[in-house]
């Protein structure tokens, strides 16, 4: 057992490559914050977690057995082993060294519905924007819980809205993408519990048919929202990545885990470019 109830909440440790703080913040979910105590907060699925990386691991503050693991459990994606994935993708140099740089990085496993949204909210955006559009959309038409935060609306809760209505998020052009993904949804046009099991090449193509979802957003969803860690998100930062480093091709160690490469050279060589 790798957690353990305590006075204060759920103890989490001795689970080897996991850092939640970097985790949470390396540019892969955008409602996670730090608190002058200098806790992680974010809030899943209506619930807050308060984190506190202490030296037995990590405390979750306030939380109880049950919700850590109907929530927090698979969220963070602990009973998968990444040590020996980052072994299996590490033949690689330059992903070496992204992993001992920054190891710990874990793919969250978001919902499908938010990593869909968050994303299309991200396009041509910076990670502050991002963060206070999505602030902003569910302080409006989330649910408030016991701790005083948001849940992130439902999509059948945006699906009954107006342009007028989401003018508030000051999303601009993004608004009505919104919109569309939320209306095909709850008409059923396209069905996320259908894309789980598709091929990533048609999981693709279904998640395009919304308004203003290009590759990129489509592989962030599928990555991110859906754990499929084939995926392989491609911006600016990564295009250039792979243009430098890999001119014939992606390394073979990353086969099944390109995703997961990914998360590692993205962080690693954006903060790179920040150092120089």
């Amino acid at each position: 057992m790798f957690y353990e109830k305590t006075k204060d909440g759920i103890l989490l440790k001795d689970v080897k490559c996991l850092d939640i703080e970097l985790s949470a913040f390396c540019g892969q979910a955008f409602r996670w914050t730090k608190t002058e105590e200098g806790f992680i907060k974010g809030t899943v699925k209506g619930k807050t977690a308060l984190i506190e990386k202490i030296d037995e691991g990590y405390l979750f503050h306030g939380t109880d057995e049950e919700e850590f693991k109907n929530i927090w459990l698979s969220y963070f994606d602990l009973e998968t082993d990444y040590a020996e994935i980052c072994e299996k993708i590490s033949p690689d140099e330059n992903i070496k060294k992204a992993v001992e740089m920054y190891y710990g990085i874990r793919i969250l496993k978001q919902e499908p519905w938010e990593a869909l949204c968050s994303f299309i909210i991200s396009q041509n955006n910076n990670i502050p924007r991002i963060s206070g559009i999505i602030d902003r959309l569910c302080k409006a038409f989330g649910e408030e819980n016991e701790n005083g935060e948001f849940s992130f609306p439902t999509y059948e809760k945006i699906s009954t809205l107006t342009l007028e209505d989401l003018a508030q998020l000051k999303a601009g052009f993004r608004n009505k993408y919104i919109l569309d993904a939320a209306q095909k949804l709850k008409n059923k046009e396209i069905d996320l519990q259908k894309i789980y099991d598709m091929p990533i090449e048609e999981a693709r193509e279904e998640l395009m048919k919304i308004k203003g979802v290009g590759p990129k957003v489509a592989e962030c969803t599928l990555l991110y929202g859906f754990s499929k860690k084939e995926a392989f998100p491609v911006d600016v930062w990564v295009k250039r990545i792979v243009s430098e480093l890999y001119p014939d091709g992606l390394p073979k160690c990353i086969k099944g885990n390109e995703g997961i490469a990914q998360q590692y050279l993205f962080h690693w060589r954006r903060n790179l470019k920040k150092s120089d």
